[in-house]
């Protein structure tokens, strides 16, 4: 284990004396935090040329070898780098191997920019390849060379199915270097946890990984390392183990996913307690909210916000004037009546929620994909569930909580890939210390990008997707639809329907059957219309009929309110050299532009409404632009709140974790 530390952690680093090795929360001024974000941005001398030269030339080396010379040599690099730690030539050796390890196992060779994006993930940087570039593979470089000096190696997907699906298929590697592999899934018990975590190398969710590292917080309490040791000498009852070894490694999936998109609320373990209110209450409060006039009685701001105007109180009272109870209280009336007005008019089924197994499972907007251990806080989920008829569940206490940027931040080596990350380079240095390395494309993109379409509502937006839909699929393309929310989802299918087209639709009532739906949608003439899923961590392989007719045509049919999803969206198509075209479809009515644009925006918009327009290209960024610079604030209020409610804990002697 002091290897490992003196390896990973740097000479300035703080280390925890707690139940495993990791990085202490660092403190810096709002100073540092802006002088961090702008540094990352400065542009840094390479030597890739170098050590792609070095890494070539020991390969015909590594192929002399036979498997047990192999797995030796990289035994021999890993005693090396305890001394010397991860340097270019080290690596160059390492990755050598593993290319060699790799083509006799997975038939697979890593090409040099996925050497070079090895390469980073070991400097401690965040790789930006594109997407089809093989993040997957080029993870392997990192997680063996990382394996093999004996750190603990957390390789972080977005969900179980890639998580599973990824160690499953880089199996057949790790085992003939003689390294074990465990995955952590939603529904598995604290022992084969515990054992997962134990393997030289792990694949888990970014959720799992870091409940489990709260679970363990709860668990162990404020008793450090030398404490634990100390009390085993003594005689005394030897504590539980933790469930994870260590906070050592960490390489990231689709970090910009795991590191922005869903930073924006902390991570909290809670018990569900005897909700101390009648059930009625909730119903009394949806019954008056739905009575409310929005502009009269209620104000709704373009953000999710919405407050009781002095009107909307004074009905309110009106209205619950026989309910007596804690309805005879301003404060608790207000709070009921504007919590209700949030379920009713602020949150809509098959958008930020389902219904599933008769109960409302929030849905992660920016994947698309169920959360399903997730609750509102504060009674509002308990207002869905009035809402929506589902029986009322209990309150929820917190028990222990962290932000992803606290937490990640303790790992004592953090490292990512993504196919998207520039837009928000300066907000990852800042939060979490990762510089980013953009990596070239291994061959030149084919991806034509044709004018988008502007639409005057949405009706008119689904007729025109499925028109063109049908038309790309008669000339023998595939086709991928991307849409926001579920509700859209199955709106166009219902449209295509209509028409007669035949399609696959892949959301979050169907993501079990992801594998099936992707593996289907490179055929001719198929069409799939997807939630934001089909843009994170799935490949779509394109038959020969398909690659010769243009190749896959992706539609987007709204603007999301970040740049990067769009790109992730469009990535879907030619990838690895393979032709592609992409267009979006939208309509003047989207969630973007509504909540977003500036009211001579909006008219604008209105005015070249019902054609096609290049001039969305401009437009369309700025106003993307004012919606990240919104949830960047949002991101940035938690991370402020979350030190409030540590330094507050601290005050009345509770752990801080």
């Amino acid at each position: 284990m002091s290897d490992v530390r003196a390896l990973l952690a740097g000479r300035d680093a703080a280390l925890g004396d707690g139940p495993y090795l990791e990085r202490l929360d660092p403190t810096r001024s709002a100073w540092e935090e802006r002088l961090r974000g702008w540094f990352g941005q400065l542009p840094r001398f390479d030597r890739t040329r170098t050590f792609l030269e070095a890494t070539a030339a020991l390969e015909n080396e590594a192929r002399a070898c036979s498997d047990q010379a192999l797995r030796e040599r990289l035994h021999q690099i890993a005693q090396q780098m305890h001394r010397h730690g991860f340097t270019d030539p080290l690596l160059a050796q390492a990755f050598a191997q593993i290319r060699e390890a790799s083509r006799r196992t997975l038939g697979m060779r890593h090409h040099d920019v996925q050497l070079l994006a090895g390469r980073a993930l070991m400097q401690g940087r965040l790789a930006e390849m594109a997407t089809g570039e093989g993040k997957t593979l080029a993870a392997t470089l990192a997680a063996v060379t990382a394996a093999i000096t004996g750190a603990a190696v957390h390789v972080v997907t977005v969900n179980d199915y890639l998580a599973e699906r990824d160690a499953e298929h880089n199996a057949p590697l790790f085992a003939f270097l003689e390294l074990s592999i465990g995955v952590v899934l939603q529904d598995m018990d604290i022992a084969k946890r515990r054992e997962a975590y134990a393997c030289h190398i792990t694949y888990v969710s970014n959720k799992e990984l870091t409940f489990d590292y709260l679970k363990d917080c709860i668990a162990l309490g404020e008793a450090s390392r030398t404490q634990q040791q100390l009390r085993e000498l003594a005689g005394g009852r030897h504590a539980e183990p933790p469930i994870m070894r260590g906070l050592h490694i960490a390489i990231i999936d689709e970090a910009d996913s795991v590191l922005i998109d869903e930073a924006s609320t902390p991570l909290i373990i809670s018990e569900t307690l005897p909700d101390d209110l009648d059930p009625a209450i909730y119903t009394q409060a949806i019954d008056i909210a739905r009575t409310l006039q929005a502009g009269a009685d209620f104000q709704l701001g373009t953000h999710r916000d919405i407050w009781l105007t002095a009107t909307g109180k004074q009905r309110v009272r009106e209205l619950s004037r026989d309910y007596g109870g804690l309805w005879r209280s301003a404060l608790w009336r207000d709070e009921f009546a504007q919590k209700a007005l949030s379920a009713v008019y602020c949150f809509e089924r098959d958008q930020h929620y389902i219904l599933a197994e008769d109960k409302v499972q929030i849905v992660d907007e920016s994947t698309g994909r169920v959360m399903p251990d997730r609750t509102w806080e504060r009674g509002l989920h308990q207002m869905i569930e009035s809402k929506e008829g589902c029986e009322i569940t209990g309150q929820r206490r917190t028990l222990a909580q962290i932000t992803y940027q606290r937490f990640f931040g303790r790992y004592l080596h953090l490292c990512g890939m993504t196919g998207t990350a520039q837009e928000v380079a300066a907000e990852i240095k800042r939060s979490y210390d990762l510089s980013i390395t953009r990596i070239p494309t291994h061959k030149p993109s084919k991806r034509k990008r044709l004018t988008d379409s502007l639409c005057r509502d949405t009706e008119e937006r689904w007729a025109a997707v499925a028109r063109r839909a049908g038309e790309w699929a008669a000339q023998g393309r595939a086709v991928l639809v991307g849409t926001r929310s579920v509700e859209a989802s199955e709106r166009l299918s219902a449209e295509l329907e209509h028409v007669g087209l035949a399609h696959t639709v892949l959301n979050a009532r169907q993501d079990k059957t992801e594998a099936e739906a992707v593996a289907h949608a490179g055929q001719a003439g198929q069409i799939t219309v997807a939630t934001n899923m089909a843009g994170r961590g799935t490949d779509i392989k394109l038959v020969d009929e398909v690659r010769n007719a243009g190749g896959l045509h992706v539609i987007l049919t709204e603007f999301h309110e970040s740049a990067r999803v769009d790109r992730q969206l469009f990535g879907r198509c030619a990838r690895q050299g393979d032709p592609g075209t992409t267009e979006a479809i939208v309509s003047i009515d989207d969630e973007l532009f509504r909540r977003f644009a500036p009211a001579p925006v909006r008219a604008l918009l209105r005015v070249m409404a019902g054609k096609q327009q290049r001039s969305l290209r401009w437009i369309v960024p700025w106003v993307q632009n004012r919606a990240e610079r919104h949830y960047r604030k949002q991101r940035l209020d938690t991370m402020q709140r979350d030190d409030q409610w540590r330094r507050a804990l601290g005050f009345v002697g509770k752990t801080m974790k």
